[in-house]
This record gives C-alpha cells, structure tokens and sequence, in this order.
C-alpha cells in the first residue's frame, strides 16, 4: 500500500483561509473601533477602505473555497487540508455575509 501524499490544493487552500480569515476578523475589530472612537463615525474615505479590503479579504476566501473544492476532487491524495481549508473558508465567507446582512436591517 502506498502512502498518500497532501493534496498540493488543499494545503494552498487551508493556508489562504486561514490568513483571509484573520485579516477579515482583524478588518471587522479595526472598523468597530474607529466607528466607536471616532465622533459621528466614520468619515466616508475610511469607509471605503474598509470596504475595499473587505471584498479583497472575501475574494481570498473565495479563492480558498476555490482550492478546497479542488482538493477534495484530487484522487489518491490526503483529504484534510482540503476539508478544513473549504470549510474555514465556507465559515469566513457565511459570516461576512450575515454581518452585512445585519448590518442592512440594523442601518
């Protein structure tokens, strides 16, 4: 029986969600906190910062599910990495989306 190796794209996967995933908790804390410390909130440039790394960090999820689903299709390879990275991925991706959702009926 042969030993089978990592999935090249589920590695490339759990890695990209991981970061992207950090980056759009650390963009979600940073927007909550100049919201807070700034009077009468935030001025619009900075908002469209926000939402300008918020959609690149989502694109890198997006990407990440993109490999995950890509490793989960390789043959003869580990499985794991592909799993974890589509799920962390698939989790960042449904956050995101319900805090914006959230943030339509509370605003």
């Amino acid at each position: 029986m042969e030993d089978q190796k990592h999935s090249g794209l589920g590695v490339a996967s759990f890695i990209t969600s991981i970061v992207s995933g950090i980056f759009l908790f650390l963009l979600i804390v940073i927007a909550g906190v100049m919201e807070a410390s700034t009077p009468g909130g935030i001025d619009e440039h900075s908002a469209v910062m926000v939402g300008l790394f918020l959609f690149a960090f989502m694109g890198g999820a997006l990407i990440a599910l993109g490999l995950g689903i890509g490793g989960l299709l390789q043959k003869e390879r580990k499985k794991i990495f592909a799993i974890l990275g589509t799920v962390f991925s698939a989790v960042s991706l449904v956050g995101i989306i319900f805090l914006m959702m959230l943030g339509l009926a509370v605003g």
